[in-house]
């Protein structure tokens, strides 16, 4: 396989996995430019002991991290300027406002889990990787996984239910204050 044919295979894989790994979306871009930069290097090198997604995974972590150590230490400005590349004029606004919101609710409640939660959670159910997979990428036992999985689902769940009852809450205050909410005591 050549690196051709790698991005055309992975490229979302990649750029979902940076950004749930906590890479900005403004950042995202370069971040999975410099996946490709070390996958054009190693790729001779890859000797398929594991599937090709779990070795991706392995330097979209490792990118990240680098990613995230640099914006905490104020190396990179954030800027929203590659948005314009991604709005797509066509589309049905009332969706894509709805889609990212849910997105946005996704990504705020993955931010609360533990890195390692939040590993096992994303590859597990979003990427629908196997546990045999997430063990060799991780390079933790299998049983660790499922027990990951296990603790990343209740705190998802959880952040979940309180993201909800936020969401209850502000509506039944917005009503209260415009006076259609009526006395709720």
């Amino acid at each position: 396989m050549n690196l051709e044919q790698v991005y055309e295979r992975h490229a979302d894989f990649v750029w979902r996995t940076l950004r749930r790994l906590g890479v900005a979306e403004g950042e995202a871009r370069d971040a999975a430019h410099d996946v490709f930069l070390i996958v054009h290097g190693q790729l001779g090198r890859f000797e398929g002991r594991s599937s090709l997604s779990t070795w991706l995974f392995a330097i979209c972590r490792s990118v990240a991290r680098e990613f995230r150590r640099r914006e905490r230490q104020g190396a990179r400005l954030l800027t929203d300027a590659s948005l314009d590349d991604e709005i797509d004029l066509r589309a049905d606004v009332g969706r894509a406002v709805e889609h990212q919101q849910q997105l946005a609710q996704l990504e705020q409640i993955l931010s609360t889990l533990s890195t390692a939660q939040r590993n096992v959670f994303i590859l597990f159910e979003i990427e629908k990787l196997t546990g045999e997979e997430l063990a060799e990428a991780l390079g933790i036992p299998l049983g660790t996984v499922y027990s990951r999985l296990a603790l990343a689902r209740k705190a998802f769940k959880e952040e979940l239910e309180r993201s909800r009852a936020r969401a209850r809450f502000g509506d039944q205050r917005a009503r209260a204050a415009s006076g259609s909410g009526g006395n709720h005591d």
